[in-house]
């Protein structure tokens, strides 16, 4: 067992251990668990949330044992850099990676719960939702900060930034789902912009993104709308294409 608790909660080392270890049979189950599972435990008057992984297949047990760290130490450890650097997320509280003999066996992440006000997602799904595009130009500019700071958030799609409007009546941005991310020294325009294409296949919110990014990057407007847009619709294309085989394949088992 591999268990490494945040400084910050040192304190609480048994009682997080405990929570994990009574995962599957307490807690409350959070969002449909199709993948990863998260479940909501009362800590000390406070909520937090444990995320149970999906168990490995067999390649990435061996993996995720001696090549790779494990999604849960990832997600722990990114979220430290990323509150070093200024960027919101859910405090991280602690990470568990339980081995056996072939490798990983599961793993755990344990970090604060954030009770957000919307998602990336209702701004895609809702258009008339309220203050729509002034949230999407402060999110616009969220992401130009995270790019300056040379973090490629691999998972920056809709459910993974959670909103929550502030006291000031302006928007703070936290991402979550952590485990895939780079860091690089600097960020070059195209890399930027394919960082953007997985959040809104809506030409319209493309175009006020586009807006907003060009007035803090040297690039023109109208360049930036066109990659980021080319860019939008690759990957729209991709997504459909793969599940049309997902579809083909279902129907071919049957």
């Amino acid at each position: 067992m591999n268990f490494k608790v945040n400084p910050i909660f040192g304190n609480n080392t048994e009682s997080i251990l405990d929570k994990i270890k009574m995962f599957s049979s307490t807690g409350e189950l959070f969002g449909n668990g199709d993948r990863n599972k998260i479940k909501l435990f009362d800590f000390n008057g406070k909520t937090i949330n444990i995320k149970s992984f999906k168990i490995p297949n067999l390649i990435n047990k061996i993996a995720y044992r001696y090549f790779r760290k494990s999604k849960a130490r990832r997600s722990f450890e990114y979220a430290t850099i990323l509150l070093e650097k200024g960027i919101g997320t859910p405090e991280p509280i602690a990470f568990l990676e339980n081995f056996n003999i072939l490798g990983l066996k599961d793993s755990y992440y344990v970090s604060e719960h954030l009770n957000a006000d919307l998602t990336y997602r209702e701004l895609v799904e809702i258009p008339d939702y309220p203050d729509h595009e002034n949230i999407l130009r402060q999110f616009t500019r969220f992401s130009f900060g995270l790019h300056e700071k040379g973090i490629e958030f691999l998972d920056h799609s809709p459910g993974n930034t959670l909103i929550k409007k502030n006291n000031e009546g302006n928007y703070d941005f936290f991402l979550v789902d952590l485990n895939r991310m780079e860091f690089h020294n600097s960020m070059s325009f195209e890399m930027r912009m394919k960082n953007l294409c997985r959040l809104t296949p809506v030409k319209e919110m493309v175009a006020v993104m586009s807006n907003e990014y060009s007035k803090l990057y040297k690039e023109s407007e109208q360049k930036t709308f066109d990659t980021l847009w080319k860019y939008t619709s690759d990957f729209q294309e991709q997504f459909y294409r793969k599940k049309r085989l997902k579809k083909k394949l279902k129907f071919w088992k049957k």
